[in-house]
This record gives structure tokens, C-alpha cells and sequence, in this order.
């Protein structure tokens, strides 16, 4: 088989356009970055919820911008076709535009082609200062880890129907202000699909329903390593698998395919 041709953000934008679903993984090493290319993952994300899954940390807080840098230089060495997004850290951005943008070419000299950052709100001009400035961006809405205090604990968000209008119309807001991709996370899948639905980016869920553009799971929760009882949205890939590489192209076919997340297992 003929080696695949780099993911660019035109591409991903021909396969929203055309109906086919994106698959996103999060990754923080370069033999992953390997097996997750290799196995036709679209794109790569180098995730702070590695504070969790590498460090043993309660959430995402703790992760530092060098940590951040770090791993997505570990993630740019073995890649070779995916699309490769990396996390705007906690304290990275938010104190101003010039900080984020200063934090957003730290990671793409790493080897980042997109940036991700959480939030609404004042995050639409921050969103518009990095675009401006040649900084491909993936937003993030619904649950967002790194606000998690603030939010109250791991809850579903946009439950009700005040929390739901201002979802849309952040999600709206900042797609206006340039962001290339959207993720949604933690949210009752008729939520995920409306935004889904008005956006003209793609909208990757996490915990958002069927009815997004496409999936993200944490890769070592879809390969069954979560040490305590995965979130309802997660599916263990390694549970019939020959291997971990099987497992990852099972749940790109998954994704693809529109099988997961399933409705009546993964979905709020």
C-alpha cells in the first residue's frame, strides 16, 4: 500500500464538505505517533490530558507549556501524514493575546500544525489574533478540563435550555472569528448535532453524540488502560483486537463508518 499523503486543513475541510467522518486520537510519543499514522488516524491530538494519562496528575492544570512543547516534538518525529493539533495549556493564553500567540509558535515550532484552546467568550478575539497571524485554530467548548473547578466538577454541559443557546452561540462566535475546527466534549448528543449542523467547520466530539463531523477518544481510555471505570463515552477498541494497531484501525473504521459512538451506549 502506497504511503498515505499529508492531512493539510484543506483536506480535512474537502472531507467535512463531502460527509466523511474525521478520527482524532490523542497522542504524546513518537512510537504512537507511528502506529496512530500508520493506522490511518486523520489526526493527532497532543493532548494535556497527558497531566492524567502520563503523569498521574487530577486533571490538566498542572501541565506546563515546556511539558506541552516537549511531547508534541515527540509526536512531530513520528508522524508522517496526520494532522497534528497541540494544546494551548492552562496559563498559556489566557492572559493575553500576545501570550497566546508567543505559546502557539512554541508548539507549532515543535511541530504543531493547529493549536487547540479552550473556552468562549473572551476566547473569540484571542482566536482572531492567532488566525490573523497565520495560527490554524481548534476551539473547545462544553466540558473544558481546564476549567473544570469553575464548571463545578465533570458534569454534562448544556443540559438546559439557556446553557444549550449560549453554546451555539459561542460555537457560532467563534467559527465567525476564524477557528479552522471545533471540539465539542461532554454534552447531550441533539446539542452536538445542532452545532454540528450550523457550522461550516468540522466539529469533532467527545462525549457529543453521532451527529458531529467527527470522534475523539484519550488513547489510552479507548485501548482499556483508564485505571478506573471510563466515562460513558468511552469504548475499550483493545477488546477483541489482535493488537494495538488493530485496535486503532478499528476504531478509525468505527468512526468512519458512523458505528461509534452508538446511541444507545456512548451518547447523553
Amino acid at each position: 500500500m502506497s504511503p498515505r499523503k499529508p492531512l493539510t486543513l484543506h483536506r480535512l475541510r474537502e472531507m467535512h464538505a463531502g460527509g466523511e467522518k474525521i478520527a482524532m486520537l490523542t497522542c504524546y510519543d513518537t512510537t504512537f505517533a507511528r502506529v496512530l499514522d500508520h493506522a490511518g488516524v486523520d489526526c493527532l491530538l497532543v493532548g494535556d490530558s497527558l497531566g492524567m494519562v502520563l503523569q498521574g496528575q487530577p486533571g490538566t492544570v498542572p501541565v506546563t507549556l515546556e511539558q506541552m512543547v516537549y511531547h508534541t516534538r515527540c509526536v512531530a518525529a513520528g508522524n508522517r501524514s496526520a494532522w497534528l493539533i497541540g494544546d494551548l495549556p492552562f496559563g498559556s493564553y489566557q492572559e493575553s493575546r500576545e501570550l497566546a500567540l508567543r505559546s502557539a509558535t512554541a508548539l507549532m515550532q515543535a511541530g504543531a500544525h493547529m493549536v487547540k484552546l479552550e473556552g468562549g467568550g473572551w476566547t473569540v478575539e484571542t482566536v482572531r489574533f492567532l488566525v490573523e497571524r497565520g495560527v490554524p485554530v481548534c476551539a473547545h467548548l462544553g466540558l473544558t478540563p481546564q476549567s473544570v473547578h469553575a464548571l463545578g466538577g465533570w458534569r454534562i454541559q448544556g443540559r438546559d435550555d439557556a446553557a444549550a443557546d449560549k453554546l451555539c452561540r459561542d460555537a457560532r462566535a467563534l467559527s465567525d472569528a476564524g477557528a479552522s475546527m471545533l471540539v465539542l466534549e461532554l454534552m447531550p448528543s441533539v446539542l452536538g448535532a445542532t452545532i454540528s449542523r450550523e457550522l461550516p467547520i468540522p466539529v469533532i466530539g467527545i462525549g457529543a453524540g453521532p451527529g458531529c463531523s467527527g470522534q475523539v477518544l484519550v488513547l489510552h481510555d479507548m485501548l482499556g488502560l483508564a485505571p478506573e471505570r471510563p466515562p460513558r463515552f468511552v469504548r475499550d477498541f483493545m477488546a477483541g483486537a489482535g493488537g494495538i494497531a488493530d485496535a486503532v484501525r478499528q476504531y478509525v473504521l468505527a468512526v468512519k463508518d458512523g458505528s461509534f459512538p452508538d446511541p444507545t451506549l456512548h451518547c447523553y
